[in-house]
């Protein structure tokens, strides 16, 4: 059985994924976990926030579902985490959708923009603030209500370790090392990471021939705001 292994955005948890879940074709499945920090998932004991610790936690978490053939997917924050684990080529690795990822490369945020984040923690209306200037189309009240919900419940400690150190980690010089398929896609209206930071960060470092989707009318949740664009993105064969 093929299966997605989707890794979720900052500040967010694996739901995200719920309603791409169904939409995909019979015979798949879709496993979107907590990762370390979020949502429901605890950060084990000793864990440093990393880039190649969250890879290194993936990968054992895929290794616990005995994934026999598998695509990544990953958002924003599990983007670059999804980009880290595929080049170390590991077996049953299939292909690699990018949805609005963080880039290889250090992510374009100002100290401006990044002091005002740290500083935005555990604040419900902040929170609301920002769902509101990331997302283009309109979300039922239910999934903004979830959406505020992830973003309040998010440990202080990997809140500012993505900001301070994982957003600004680089891991370019291994990206000759991804040799499966991959696809982008980034939203139009994407105001956290825009289509042409991803044309100039991660498009030319992913491998040659790699299709480049920019989702109208879209912000930067697309598991949200553009489910069936997603799912046509993973049901294409690989």
């Amino acid at each position: 059985m093929l299966t997605y292994l989707a890794l979720h955005y900052w500040a967010g948890a694996g739901h995200e994924y719920d309603a791409l879940r169904s939409r995909l074709p019979a015979g798949t499945q879709l496993l979107a976990p907590d990762l370390p920090g979020f949502g429901n998932e605890p950060a084990p004991v000793g864990f440093d926030y990393s880039v190649d610790s969250y890879a290194d936690w993936v990968a054992a978490y895929g290794r616990a579902q005995q994934l026999d053939e598998y695509v990544l997917v990953g958002h924003s924050m599990g983007g670059k985490i999804a980009l880290a684990l595929a080049a170390r080529q590991p077996t049953g690795l299939r292909g690699l959708v990018l949805l609005s990822p963080s880039p290889p490369s250090p992510e374009p945020i100002g100290d401006k923009d990044r002091a005002a984040s740290l500083a935005a923690y555990g604040k419900k209306e902040e929170a609301e603030k920002t769902l509101a200037n990331i997302t283009d189309r309109p979300l039922r009240p239910e999934v903004c209500a979830q959406i505020v919900a992830d973003n309040l419940r998010t440990t202080q400690a990997a809140w500012n370790a993505w900001l301070e150190h994982g957003s600004k980690e680089d891991i370019s010089s291994r990206m000759h090392a991804i040799l499966v398929p991959c696809r982008l896609l980034v939203g139009e209206a994407d105001m956290a990471i825009s289509p042409d930071a991803q044309r100039r960060q991660t498009l030319p470092l992913l491998p040659g021939g790699t299709p480049f989707t920019v989702v109208p009318g879209a912000g930067h949740l697309l598991p949200y705001e553009a489910i069936e664009e997603c799912r046509v993105s993973l049901s294409l064969p690989f």
